[in-house]
């Protein structure tokens, strides 16, 4: 790798790897430098910057584009003007060098390739960004860094905006960036340590000032009606208000969701600025295109009752979608996109904290961040000026621009679970496991509920971060545990859109043999079990308004009369018959309601481990190790059944190919006649 690549991705990856300097994803970095020519034999100058859609915290070299210089300024000659720069983007893939792929030029590339520096950073630092949405900005860059950074009007990002800051930086000398207004910062040097000291300069000297000369409440006086309520108390509120509006927020299209109580974004929901702050928007672009142009803020105090709150939100929401189609048709055109959706994507409600919304964890957590970036702005800006973002039609000429369109369009289908949360019970281990595994891949977020908090994380962990994944304790046979379990699952995620019960035990015993203990124990897991979490989950979904799935893993066994298993095939046969109520009670709200009759389960079964395996290997008279062989060979298809059949079997029965099937049971035992279900 050439030295000035290196040096880039790990500048990236410093600077990326604080957000408050780069907001994730935000930002842009570059590097020039010389290779040989493989072609030629000759010196050739290249610029390697970020790439389109990367991430600065971890860039690699996989996510750089490289270009030929001597080519990309060549383009300058050829620059069609303002009006028609987006043709330029195009261009760029001509200037590309190698044939190693690599990342898709950014629109931020030009303002790289033309400034005359080695070592170029744009970024989206919230003390740089206050100085650029201040009222008197440009007043405020040269009284705070002399001439060492040069204010930038407004210009939306692209090739004038490159050509722009180049003629600067070559009629300044002495600057060592820019202050970009309405926007970020960008700051250059001869080398790579020295671009990185200059961008941080930018932002503690920008920063001290605010600290130095800021006003003691920018947001104005706290309301005390609308203050923080005590934590325990406004997470027990957030989940029950969670549903509702992702719901709400979901109503062009689905969502996942995130929910934070930061206390900063508590202080600015109590403040008396609130309202109008949060009406004017955010500013930096890649603010508002992950956050909308402007948030829903709830109007009412932190005491106020769920359902009034919840009425509320019903009408702010209804309001919020007509205000957000009349943004969009006073600014459309005809060669405009068409619109993308009109519901919020941030949810401010004061006392409770801030829900955000995206089409995964992951962006609807980022977009969560990006609005906390924008309150810092905020308190940045009102602090030593008055808050002005860029004006509504600028926004939309980015929330609308062609290229961005394009960028959208590029993305990969989503896949069939996208956008969907799962509650699997007893998942850190067997069948469970392979639910929640299969789930994964098909694009659902996961809770793994199990009785061993440890296991339930550490399986968890094995399908990814906590934007795809979290372990929540639960005891099925204890209310107030499968509550709380659900209200992890609303907070972590949003809400839920499928339940699977799947947690069990099994006893093997003849009937003289089965104690009241054994009946009891094995009713609680299975058949209370699987009622309190359909219950508890039940009311999410009805909240939410979006349909949803509960899955029952109930046996072969619930109708098939089998020797020494009365107190398991019993319950199970009251799972099943939990299957036929429910379908019938949830479907006027959307919830299809199955089950799956799985058999012979043995490897990677923890019933089987725990020794129910070796009692039914007893009963049958066989080696507890060849008791899956066994099983396999009093079937149809003479095949054994492992967790991942009953894992597809759940993936299909939740996914869109059977969207009108409900009161079903699947058999997944390789065809055993006498437990035909009809």
């Amino acid at each position: 790798m050439a030295t000035a690549q290196h040096d880039l991705i790990a500048r990236s990856n410093r600077l990326g790897a604080e957000p408050h300097i780069t907001n994730y994803a935000g930002g842009n970095t570059s590097a020039k430098g010389t290779e040989t020519d493989p072609v030629t034999g000759e010196p050739v100058e290249l610029l390697w910057v970020k790439g389109s859609g990367g991430d600065l915290g971890t860039l690699t070299s996989a996510g750089l584009a490289v270009l030929r210089l001597d080519r990309m300024r060549a383009l300058v000659d050829v620059y069609p003007g303002v009006e028609r720069e987006d043709e330029m983007v195009a261009a760029f893939d001509y200037c590309l060098h190698g044939t190693g792929g690599g990342a898709a030029p950014s629109i931020d590339t030009a303002m790289h390739g033309l400034v005359d520096a080695p070592h170029v950073d744009h970024l989206h630092p919230d003390a740089g960004i206050a100085i650029a949405t201040a009222r008197d900005g440009e007043k405020l860059t040269k009284k705070i860094f002399g001439g060492k950074v040069v204010w930038v009007p407004w210009r939306r990002p692209g090739f004038q905006l490159g050509l722009d800051i180049a003629a600067i930086k070559a009629k300044n000398p002495d600057a060592i960036g820019c202050i970009l207004g309405g926007h970020g910062i960008t700051a250059w040097a001869d080398t790579s340590e020295q671009c990185e000291k200059n961008s941080r300069w930018i932002i503690d000297t920008a920063q001290a000032y605010l600290d130095e000369k800021g006003k003691k409440a920018p947001f104005g006086r706290p309301r005390a009606k609308f203050a923080a309520l005590p934590a325990a108390e406004r997470r027990e509120k957030a989940a029950a208000l969670a549903p509702t509006i992702r719901g709400l927020a979901s109503h062009d299209k689905p969502m996942v969701g995130h929910f934070t109580d930061d206390e900063r974004v508590l202080e600015f929901l109590a403040s008396a600025n609130a309202p109008k702050l949060a009406e004017l928007g955010t500013s930096c672009p890649d603010h508002f295109l992950r956050t909308k142009v402007k948030p829903m803020l709830l109007d009412l105090p932190s005491n106020t009752p769920v359902e009034k709150a919840l009425e509320r939100l019903r009408e702010l929401h209804e309001q919020y979608r007509a205000d957000y189609t009349q943004y969009y048709e006073k600014h459309a055109d005809e060669n405009s996109p068409a619109i993308r959706g009109a519901d919020p994507l941030i949810v401010l409600v004061p006392g409770v904290g801030m829900f955000s919304f995206g089409a995964n964890k992951q962006t609807a957590r980022v977009a969560g961040e990006f609005y906390l970036n924008a309150i810092n702005v905020m308190r940045g800006a009102e602090s030593v000026s008055t808050y002005t973002p860029i004006s509504d039609a600028e926004k939309f000429r980015i929330e609308y621009w062609a290229l961005e369109e394009a960028k959208l369009q590029r993305m990969p289908k989503p896949k069939s679970h996208a956008t969907r949360v799962a509650f699997v019970t007893g998942a850190a281990s067997g069948i469970g496991k392979a639910i929640a595994t299969r789930l994964v891949a098909e694009g659902a977020c996961v809770v793994i509920a199990d009785l061993d908090l440890e296991k339930a994380q550490a399986a968890a962990a094995e399908l990814g971060s906590s934007d795809v994944a979290i372990g929540v304790q639960v005891n099925v046979t204890d209310e107030a545990q499968v509550q709380q379990g659900i209200r992890d699952a609303v907070l972590a995620f949003g809400g839920i859109d499928i339940v699977v019960n799947n947690a069990g035990l099994s006893l093997s015993k003849p009937l003289l043999e089965t104690t009241e203990a054994d009946w009891d124990l094995q009713h609680d897991v299975m058949a209370k079990g699987s009622f309190l979490v359909s219950k508890a989950a039940a009311q999410v979904l009805i909240d939410q308004g979006m349909g949803g799935d509960v899955i029952y893993i109930s046996s072969k066994n619930s109708v098939f009369a089998g020797p020494n298993n009365i107190a398991y095939s019993a319950t199970k046969a009251d799972q099943a018959h939990q299957v036929r109520l429910l379908a019938v009670e949830l479907g006027e709200h959307g919830v299809k309601v199955n089950g799956i009759n799985p058999d012979g389960v043995v490897r990677g079964s923890g019933i089987f481990a725990s020794g129910w395996g070796a009692n039914r290997a007893k009963t049958y008279g066989v080696d507890e190790e060849d008791l899956g062989k066994f099983y396999a060979q009093r079937t149809i298809l003479k095949r054994e059944v492992l967790p991942d059949h009953v894992a597809n079997a759940v993936a299909v029965l939740t996914g869109p190919d059977l969207s009108h099937t409900t009161g079903l049971h699947i058999p997944v035992d390789a065809g055993v006649a006498a437990a035909f279900v009809r």
